[in-house]
């Protein structure tokens, strides 16, 4: 990890952008600050398909079974994932695939898993099968995807961004990222009192000590140790997700072959003169021997029998292999020996008792000093051992379908078989499509939804938040408590407090701050044990020259290593920090070192603590004693103490200093301009409405096929900026526009957060955008089962009207509108065509089409893509937003003659009601509009970092200086004069330079109108829904409202003639609507005379009245009747 990343920083904008001359010529390499943003995904991935993908190969327990006697084994040798290629057979000049062209053909960028099976007989290895196991998803940019490594001039050759950051896969054609989870941290017992654990048997108290078991291949598992009323232990795993229990005795004796009064001494270490303590272990004891288990082969045989059942094993495994198996993969996952597990459910029970005597305090699940990030690499590789060995068992199924036709096993035999086996192909593009998690086991994950969302262009800033964002997952989302979504204190500079959505994610989607990096390398730890050692720590087996209560437990990623003196304790911890930082003696620079301190009181549970385990959330602080950069983590954080500014700093006292004041924001609430001079929900609302902006998401529009893609005409940059604008080299995607903003109360069109836009600004181009749609039209699935059709037009076709070009598609450039040609088909054999017409109401301009094919090269005519172009120039109820949540529509483009005008004869080109400011208390925006107005006087490009600014040096000071300097009014304002009187108006009016963005929120989409239109079939009444020209529903309540007023006109109206008004015929006699009926009539009749309706039950004509009523009611007593409930009428 380079720390050395943050030093140089520039501490102020400049304009070089709009002065140098090299800008926008492709640079030799990317930037680096921005493909840092998405560092966490590509790491994680890259790790998970090298070493993590040999982990898992060793990891996946061999498949053994009977075969006609015979015992059969299968087993992983080796695994390795090709880069992204045509398939064979497929006709192309390169054989390489690159992610633009997945986008175009909305088909998914993967490589093919190919995996090395060896197969034995009665334990005779019989050779090693190279077999394809399916096409695996990839992601952009990382080692396996062929755009590694390129500079910006050859990403441009291929189709992408110059800065294309990847991270995310390509799943059909729509860019798909795996969401950074919250899990509990891995391989720590965390203290934790649920009153629901009381309903999990008899006896069973609230507490518990929960561990979230982590192999270094990434395998999860969660195993709880419960406390009960008696004071034993049972200890609690969950296997292929049923909830198995076991008491903690059977457990700690299957485990090592110790005498009963070893495993007594060890459990009361610390506690030597607690009798009741000392009672509780010889009862959990006693517990395994009333079953007769006096040894370790006696306790796994009699676990085996039990378990058996529940396990998938052969029928010759012993029972005490069966436990052992168990052991293995239930109990402490994360470590390799029995031994170790015996020491560390040894140090959870003793953690267990002092939790439940109320001598340490609970620990909070919630906090961010016991979470980690599932990143996508892990979710991935763990996917995928689970896929693999199901792959196993699914040929295993085939087998034995097939074992009749099938004589002895041989090579080719089985080379068959493999290849009826399910690959892995659709559980993977399933997986990352929707989002859904299709688990046997669970993955040790509390939710299986909602895993992967949609990297969504909308702008740049939006597409850069998806990276950064980390959700605590589904299963919060629906609790009634607001615990969760509390902002507590210890995630200060890990996660951002001002970047979260208001509303229903509110505090469950948080987003890293810019500094916070994910640990993603795996660190060999075989020679911590033996450094902490010549440190002064004693062996786990070993006794310390104090008693066990005046030591501390060290645990290193989980694992139980030894005791060390409280006395030691602070100088080993200060040793050890110090090789951190200067990277001496192996101890890798992103270790955590947490000394829990005893206090007297109940606090946490005392302990030395060291991790080396990826998928920390870790940031970048400076070492006051070294003067060195220093990585710490976010339990580490809470016992050091860091300050901010330099006046803060304490000799002695203060260990660590931040690197800058504003290191707690993230990416995006970084972009605030003077944040710190606003109320803290409106730099909330702001971070959310910078996603919302017309921008620029991309260079390469010609190249993309997205659905909707937004584009702002004239953007620019801005004037006041903050400095980590331009450090993330944000110029390349600008998202609006300097606006000369007054603040004035003019006309009344301006109430209620309404502005008011100059119309000549409009008519230069003020915030003129553009909608990018595309239509991807594939004759295949439009015209099914025909290969003879293509795109194409019959000669001499008068439906065309020389709209459509010879291939039958529109040309480039031509201007579409509702009714015209969009493109025609032909049948090749029979020579017919059919021309389909533009359905969309708004006219639009053909941008670009793209002509797509197969996977293998081979398609005909018969799949494009059309993307149109609709402009968008701003109208009345448009959205627009200055950066400090500032959202207005505009209500009105005033004309330029009836604005007020400065002495200079300058007219503003937003009027902003002033009315806006007080409740809201957004003091940046006043900040920002006489920095932009000093800015644009001077040439400059103004600082607008939080907390450059204080109540000593204020930034009022500074910028009215600025103001005065240039011959303007020290605190802003300026006279103006009426627009339509033309006289001085007699306020001082404050008027600036301001930001402005505008919104993809457009009157355009939303409106809806109908007249009339499509209706249901069944009941007659009009459909609702904007896109199929729908109505707007007269619900129960607005028929209320009438009601109440005594419109009963009006009421008629919209709930009967606007609906389903029908006419019908109703007998008077019978009272019935469903009997009257027209008379047949004779052969020798015209059918044009007159006939008559008559009721089929009275069987007379006479008594037919013809009434109105609602069509449903028609319906209804169809339906009645079809019950054999009658319905009468009557008619007066």
């Amino acid at each position: 990890m380079d720390l050395s990343k943050w030093c140089n920083l520039k501490s102020e904008p400049s304009l070089k952008n709009l002065t140098e001359a090299g800008f926008g010529v492709p640079k030799d390499k990317q930037h680096v600050p921005v493909q840092e943003l998405v560092k966490a995904h590509i790491e994680s991935f890259d790790q998970a398909v090298t070493d993590g993908l040999c982990r898992v190969v060793e990891a996946i327990p061999p498949l053994e079974f009977l075969y006609k006697g015979n015992r059969v084994s299968l087993s992983f040798v080796e695994a390795i994932i090709h880069t992204p290629a045509v398939p064979k057979g497929g006709i192309s000049r390169d054989l390489r695939m690159f992610p633009a062209e997945c986008r175009g053909r909305r088909c998914t960028y993967r490589g093919k898993l190919v995996a090395d099976v060896s197969w034995s007989i009665d334990g005779v290895p019989k050779g090693i099968i190279k077999q394809s196991m399916g096409q695996v998803p990839i992601m952009v940019k990382s080692k396996l995807c062929n755009l590694h490594g390129l500079s910006p001039k050859e990403l441009i050759e291929h189709h992408e961004e110059a800065e294309e950051m990847g991270g995310y896969f390509v799943v059909n054609g729509i860019e798909k990222v795996i969401r950074l989870l919250i899990m509990p941290r891995r391989n720590y017992p965390i203290a934790i009192s649920r009153p629901k654990f009381k309903t999990r048997g008899q006896g069973y108290t609230q507490y518990g000590i929960s561990m979230h078991c982590v192999k270094d291949e990434h395998t999860a598992i969660n195993m709880n140790l419960h406390y009960l009323e008696n004071g034993t232990v049972m200890v609690n795993f969950i296997y292929q997700k049923e909830l198995f229990f076991l008491p903690l005795g059977f457990a700690l004796k299957a485990l090592v072959d110790f005498s009963d009064y070893q495993i007594y001494q060890e459990l009361i270490k610390g506690r030597e003169d607690n009798s009741f303590f000392k009672s509780c272990i010889s009862e959990i004891l006693r517990m395994v021997m009333d079953q007769g288990c006096t040894t370790k082969a006696k306790v796994l045989s009699y676990l085996g029998e039990r378990f058996r059942v529940k396990l998938d094993l052969p029928e010759w495994f012993t029972h005490e292999q069966c436990a052992q198996f168990l052991l293995d993969e239930c109990l402490c996952i994360h470590l390799k020996s029995n031994v170790e597990k015996f020491y560390v459910l040894c140090m959870m029970t003793r953690k267990l008792f002092s939790f439940a005597k109320q001598e340490c305090m609970e620990e909070n699940p919630d906090s961010l000093m016991f979470q980690e990030v599932l990143t996508p690499g892990q979710l991935y590789l763990m996917f995928l051992k689970e896929k693999m060995a199901g792959w196993l068992v699914s040929f295993k199924r085939v087998l034995e379908k097939k074992s009749e036709r099938l004589g002895e096993l041989t090579t080719n035999g089985l080379t068959k078989i493999f290849n009826m086996a399910t690959d892995l192909t659709s559980a993977f593009e399933y997986m990352l499509a929707t989002g859904n998690l299709q688990s046997k086991t669970g993955l040790g994950m509390l939710q299986n939804t909602g895993l992967c969302v949609v990297a969504d262009k909308l702008n740049y800033i939006r597409y850069l938040s998806h990276f950064r964002c980390v959700h605590r997952g589904a299963a919060f989302a629906k609790m009634r408590t607001t615990s969760v979504r509390k902002l507590l204190p210890e995630s200060w500079g890990f996660l951002c407090p001002v970047h979260t959505p208001d509303g229903e994610p509110c505090g469950l989607m948080n987003h890293l701050t810019a500094q916070c990096e994910i640990v993603a390398q795996v660190h060999p730890t075989t020679t911590l044990p033996a450094l902490l050692c010549s440190l002064g720590v004693t062996a786990v087996d070993g006794s310390p020259s104090q008693p066990y209560s005046n030591c501390y437990p060290v645990i290193l990623d989980g694992a139980m290593i030894g005791w060390v003196e409280k006395e030691v304790a602070p100088s080993v911890v200060e040793s050890l920090r110090r090789f951190k930082v200067l990277r001496e003696k192996k101890v890798p620079p992103w270790t955590e070192i947490i000394l829990v301190p005893q206090t007297g009181k109940a606090s946490l549970y005392p302990g030395l603590h060291l991790f080396t385990t990826p998928c920390r959330m870790v940031r970048p602080v400076r070492n006051l004693g070294l003067g060195k950069q220093e990585l710490i983590g976010t339990f580490e954080q809470a016992y050091l103490n860091v300050g901010i500014f330099e006046e803060e700093l304490e000799e002695g006292v203060t260990t660590h200093q931040e690197l800058f004041p504003h290191s707690m924001l993230s990416v995006v609430a970084e972009f605030i301009p003077y944040s710190d001079h606003n109320q803290s929900p409106r730099n909330m609302y702001q971070c959310q409405m910078s996603k919302q902006t017309m921008g620029f998401p991309m260079h390469a529009y010609k190249e993309r096929s997205d659905n909707k893609l937004y584009r702002l005409q004239t953007p620019q940059s801005p004037l006041v900026r903050p400095a980590m604008y331009d450090h993330y080299n944000m110029d390349n995607y600008p998202i609006g526009t300097n606006a000369i903003v007054a603040v004035i109360s003019y006309s009344g069109y301006d109430m209620e957060d309404a502005m008011i836009v100059n119309k000549s600004s409009w008519e230069r181009g003020f915030a003129h955008g553009f909608v990018y749609k595309t239509d991807v039209i594939d004759l295949n699935k439009k015209v099914k089962g025909e290969d003879s059709i293509v795109f194409g037009v019959k000669p001499g076709d008068t439906e065309v009207l020389g709209k459509l070009d010879a291939d039958g598609l529109p040309f480039i450039g031509s201007v579409l509108k509702y009714g015209d040609p969009y493109y025609s088909y032909i049948n090749l054999n029979t020579g017919q065509s059919r021309v389909v017409f533009f359905k969309y109401q708004e006219s639009s301009i053909v941008d670009n089409i793209k002509v797509c094919s197969n996977d293998t090269g081979t398609g005909r005519f018969k799949y494009i893509c059309i993307t149109n172009r609709i402009p968008r120039n701003p109208t009345i109820g448009d959205k627009f937003a200055s950066r400090h949540g500032q959202k207005g529509i505009l209500s009105r483009l005033w004309p330029a003659e009836d604005m007020p005008f400065t002495e200079s004869g300058m007219s503003p080109d937003i009027l902003f009601n002033p009315h806006g400011f007080p409740s809201r208390m957004t003091i940046g925006m006043l900040i920002e509009s006489m920095a932009g107005k000093s800015a644009s006087l001077h040439g400059l490009s103004h600082d607008a970092t939080p907390f450059k600014f204080s109540e000593e040096s204020s930034a009022l000071e500074h910028f009215g200086e600025m103001l005065k300097a240039a011959g303007y009014n020290f605190y802003g304002t300026e006279r103006l004069y009426s627009g339509i009187s033309g006289l001085e108006l007699e306020a001082d009016i404050f008027i600036g330079v301001v930001y402005y963005q505008r919104l993809r929120h457009m009157v355009s989409d939303k409106f809806q109108v109908r007249t009339t239109g499509a209706r249901d079939k069944v009941t007659n009444q009009p459909l609702g829904g904007r896109n199929v020209q729908g109505g707007i529903r007269f619900g129960e309540m607005e028929r209320d409202a009438l009601l109440a007023h005594g419109t009963s006109f009006l009421l008629h109206d919209r709930l009967f003639n606007c609906s389903d008004r029908s006419v019908a015929q109703v007998c008077i006699d019978c009272g019935s609507l469903l009997s009257p009926l027209l008379e047949k009539p004779p052969p020798h009749w015209s059918t044009t005379r007159h006939r008559k309706t008559y009721c089929l039950l009275c069987n007379k004509s006479d008594s037919i009245e013809t009434v109105s009523v609602p069509y449903v009611f028609r319906y209804f007593l169809a339906e009645l009747a079809a019950m054999n409930i009658k319905v009468k009428l009557e008619v007066k």
